[in-house]
């Protein structure tokens, strides 16, 4: 079994080590991290080495790392790391999970991660230091460049080139043929249907808060069964309209 370390402490990095550990061929020797950000000496009963001495005590030829940072930065801090681990002499491993879906041919780069339930279909082709993290669709022949992140739920449909340093936000979904030009952020359940501009960045309006709390919407969230009352679903649906009893005031709302 081969033995890896893992650059990182925060909680991104034990959600890799349960996965190294309990879905994949490799085994967690050591933690490590720029000395400042040392807040205890282990980790899930593994040492947490400062980064300037990871070398001396596992040597690169014995030691594999993977660098697990979500995306500070727009994934420049994942990117510094990553670089700094190949100079020193590390080999970067890639972990897909178990329950992931890929097909023979992935062309991939090193230092990347896909997650659980994640699909990606045929002749797609990932750079390096790319994660993608759990239910992500990705389709057949995209193209997603280096240092990337691609958040939980996103869809990237067949065809399209994402540049490098992307950031993809969650349930988001990239109409086919897309390019997303370098450093844009897709904010959450954004969708995109035409190209990008460079360093965009690209977010839905936040929902608007309803004047009313949801005890004064009791009767209308039970559906009733009064023929005399609109019910959601059916006309009131249709209509946009449904009708709330509020202190035996009948509101409509749109």
């Amino acid at each position: 079994m081969e033995k890896v370390i893992i650059f990182g402490n925060s909680l991104f990095a034990e959600l890799y080590y349960e996965c190294l550990t309990h879905d994949s061929p490799y085994e967690v020797a050591a933690f490590t991290v720029d000395p400042q950000y040392i807040t205890k000496e282990s980790l899930f009963g593994l040492p947490v080495v400062p980064f300037g001495e990871i070398e001396s005590r596992y040597h690169p030829s014995d030691y594999g790392m993977i660098v697990s940072i979500s995306f500070q930065k727009v994934n420049r801090v994942r990117e510094e790391k990553y670089l700094q681990a190949k100079a020193k002499g590390y080999k970067l491993i890639n972990y897909i999970n178990s329950k992931a879906s890929t097909w023979p041919g992935l062309v991939i780069g090193d230092n990347c991660t896909i997650g659980t339930h994640s699909s990606v279909e045929p002749f797609t082709r990932i750079g390096n230091n790319v994660t993608i993290t759990d239910s992500v669709m990705i389709g057949h022949h995209v193209v997603l460049k280096d240092h990337s992140f691609v958040a939980p739920g996103a869809v990237i449909l067949g065809g399209v080139t994402v540049e490098s340093h992307c950031l993809i936000g969650a349930n988001s979904t990239i109409k086919e043929g897309v390019t997303i030009a370098r450093d844009c952020i897709i904010g959450t359940g954004v969708s995109i249907t035409k190209n990008t501009m460079e360093g965009g960045v690209y977010f839905n309006q936040p929902p608007e808060l309803y004047a009313k709390r949801s005890y004064e919407l009791r009767e209308w969230l039970a559906w009733p069964v009064d023929p005399d009352k609109p019910r959601w679903g059916s006309g009131a649906r249709t209509k946009k309209q449904a009708w709330v009893n509020d202190a035996d005031e009948r509101v409509s709302v749109s």
